[in-house]
């Protein structure tokens, strides 16, 4: 990758994060500026908020990458006198694009509430609520004999061949393949001008959908031919299940109070809301960031001692006491998890030419006292 352009980073976005993930209600993607424009610096935010803007003028950033969309309804003016389009004003003049990744990064796997569980120390997690499975793929690539142990372990490495705790599924078929060099070509075998013959394996591996472009350049990368030969079918088959919030047990048992402590010093957090006794026991743990107080139910269904989420208004909080769970609610700004650890999946993945930085600016506005 020569240069690396927004698209590009869309694109590892969006495998993580597919959009398709997306509430129907919600605005990802693509919010102001370009796909085409080149970028050499990107900075991770929750929110665009204008001293988000300004810290990335300040830094000289190409591309802002946010959970909350700075644009959640058509805009039916610009008005650079309002606090929106002052925003936009601003981004537009320096040239900055601004990506959203909301919901979608909510109910992926590896998105924002696995985030939460892992430094939660919740195990064994699965979605709290149940939204889709992913979308499933099969992928067949021809190969020269010499080189299936190499395509095999690009697929495994890339996130293809992974079904339930096995890696590096495969199914191989023997054959030949054919083909005739023409000129200004450089084979790996066979000679320009004249038809050749290769004993070569056809191998199929299956792929979700958000590994398959990483799969695919893998396996080029790993091939020895110069035009690579290969298949890519939609399958019927039932992908895992992903879901808002997830739902699993802690390593060890603990208290309401003591787990209350726990998050505090794990969020960096002075306060919290909640609701239970703090001497209640505590194994199974719900969390859902962002504002989930609606899904109370389906955590206590499952099983939950105990529900982490935002925004828990007065009446739900009674009807949590009343059914006999424990809430905390350490306010909805918990989502901040998703900025270190999105942008170490972007530096993970993009060349060294390339940086991505988180944003300092705060934009929590509630204070505590």
């Amino acid at each position: 990758m020569t240069h690396v352009m927004n698209n590009d980073v869309f694109k590892i976005v969006e495998e993580l994060a597919p959009k398709e993930l997306a509430y129907d209600w919600d605005n990802v993607g693509l919010q102001v500026g370009s796909h085409n424009k080149r970028v050499n610096r990107i900075m991770v935010t929750l929110d665009v908020l204008e001293n988000v803007v300004d810290e990335a003028i300040e830094k000289d950033v190409d591309l802002i990458i946010a959970h909350h969309p700075l644009i959640f309804k058509p805009l039916k003016q610009l008005n650079h006198d309002t606090v929106k389009g002052k925003i936009i004003n601003k981004l537009i003049k320096h040239d900055i694009t601004v990506y959203a990744t909301h919901t979608n990064l909510d109910i992926a796997k590896g998105g924002v509430n696995d985030m939460l569980a892992d430094v939660l120390h919740i195990k064994g997690v699965k979605p709290l609520v149940p939204v889709k499975n992913e979308s499933l793929f099969k992928l067949v690539v021809f190969v020269p004999k010499s080189h299936q142990e190499n395509i095999r372990d690009a697929f495994s490495e890339a996130g293809a061949g992974h079904i339930g705790e096995y890696s590096h599924c495969t199914f191989q078929t023997e054959g030949y393949g054919t083909f005739k060099p023409l000129e200004g070509t450089n084979p790996y075998s066979g000679t320009v001008g004249k038809v050749a013959f290769e004993e070569e394996v056809k191998i199929e591996t299956i792929v979700e959908k958000k590994y398959l472009s990483q799969a695919i350049a893998a396996m080029i990368q790993a091939h020895p031919y110069e035009e690579v030969a290969y298949d890519v079918y939609p399958l019927e088959n039932k992908g895992e299940l992903v879901g808002l919030g997830r739902i699993g047990k802690l390593t060890e048992g603990t208290t309401v109070g003591e787990y209350i402590e726990q998050i505090k010093e794990t969020l960096s957090l002075n306060h919290v809301r909640y609701v239970g006794n703090e001497s209640d026991h505590v194994r199974t743990v719900a969390v859902l960031g962002g504002s989930g107080e609606k899904f109370i139910h389906q955590a206590k269904q499952q099983g939950a001692d105990l529900y982490v989420t935002g925004d828990l208004t007065f009446h739900l909080a009674q009807e949590a006491e009343a059914i006999g769970l424990a809430v905390v609610d350490p306010g909805h700004y918990i989502e901040i998890v998703m900025k270190e650890h999105l942008a170490n999946h972007l530096t993970n993945i993009l060349p060294s030419t390339v940086e991505c930085i988180v944003s300092e600016a705060r934009t929590e506005s509630i204070r505590f006292k």
